[in-house]
């Protein structure tokens, strides 16, 4: 019972995040085990922001649908799984028609995973939060806050028991070797995680320099019951692309300029972020979650307003039939983070069916 209450637990707490847990499954082919998973989610958001006027959009583009096959191959377990959305190129908003864009295509072999799918970062973190309807919000505040790195182009995982190593593609384009992060999970008998890790990367400062950033990070989820307590802080240089914020406020790996990573003089910016959220099941179909994050730059450009960025969520949840689920969040965050999230306030109301 002990070991099904953890694995709910983390699977709950990723469920926020993707849609892999949920498949449907196709039966076997030529030795092969096939799959198909996903989800429709249609969302209302109210938005008033912090300058500008206030307006509402809706959307049916997060919605997603992946691939799985699974075989053993002479003693061992060989996976290949791909995933794509309907985000296209993630701000055009001008058209009802979406190309789609690729998530997840990887493949897993025993303790391997090689192809473009979820950072080291977001490993080190997105299993020990809580559950928020924010598509653009999930982990603001942790060592994986930002969104647009959040799936390199190439990762390679090697997971031998607890340990996570991670190489993967580098977000400065000419760096002489990967991005790289080690981190550890344990998890206890009574459904607790904890999670410790390290990142380093090569950071660059200016034409043909670069310096060697690394950051630590510390995460826990907490279970009591129906309630859980999650817990997240880093700190470092050199991982500002990744955490979302940094000397330009918020972050954009596409140039050195625009990263935030370095300041006026070329000298890495460190970034230091926390969270705390609470999530409680209220019943077997009623649940909620609060969350509060925070990341501040030691030093940010005069033209940022302020050196900090925080971003609370609260939402209630409904599942009104199984996988079936209606929602409604309310958010607020003091900064413009990524496309469609500006400053201010934002309502969002959700219906999302997973397969």
């Amino acid at each position: 019972m002990k070991l099904n209450k953890k694995r709910l637990a983390m699977a709950v707490a990723l469920s926020a995040v993707t849609a892999q847990a949920y498949a449907l499954d196709l039966g076997e082919v030529g030795g092969a085990n096939l799959s198909i998973g996903g989800y429709v989610k249609a969302e209302g958001i109210f938005t008033d922001p912090d300058e500008g006027d206030r307006n509402f959009d809706a959307s049916a583009r997060q919605s997603r649908i992946n691939f799985k096959i699974d075989k053993d191959v002479q003693g061992h377990n060989v996976t290949g799984f791909i995933e794509g959305d309907f985000w296209d190129n993630a701000t055009d908003t001008s058209d009802t028609s979406y190309a789609m864009r690729l998530r997840h295509a990887y493949i897993q072999v025993d303790n391997f995973t090689l192809g473009q799918t979820w950072s080291g970062q977001f490993f080190a973190n997105a299993p020990f939060d809580v559950e928020i309807l924010d598509f653009y919000g999930t982990g603001v505040g942790s060592v994986s806050g930002s969104g647009a790195v959040v799936r390199p182009d190439v990762v390679l995982h090697y997971t031998p028991g607890g340990f996570r190593f991670s190489l993967q593609d580098p977000v400065y384009q000419v760096a002489d070797y990967p991005d790289m992060v080690a981190s550890y999970t344990h998890r206890t008998e009574s459904g607790h995680a904890f999670n410790a890790a390290v990142t380093g990367r090569e950071v660059e400062t200016g034409i043909d320099d670069s310096e060697f950033g690394a950051a630590f990070s510390l995460a826990a989820k907490l279970n009591f019951g129906n309630t859980s307590l999650a817990l997240s802080g880093y700190t470092g240089k050199g991982n500002n692309v990744y955490s979302g914020w940094g000397y330009n406020g918020p972050t954009n790996p596409a140039s050195m300029a625009a990263s935030g990573e370095v300041n006026a003089d070329g000298d890495l910016v460190s970034t230091t972020g926390y969270t705390a959220g609470v999530s409680h099941r209220f019943n077997e179909q009623f649940r909620g979650n609060i969350r509060y994050a925070q990341v501040e730059a030691d030093e940010v450009a005069p033209t940022v307003d302020d050196d900090t960025l925080t971003m609370m969520n609260v939402n209630l949840i409904y599942t009104y039939l199984p996988n079936l689920d209606f929602g409604i969040e309310w958010r607020d965050r003091n900064a413009t983070t990524m496309p469609l999230r500006p400053g201010g306030q934002q309502v969002e109301l959700m219906a999302m069916y997973k397969f």
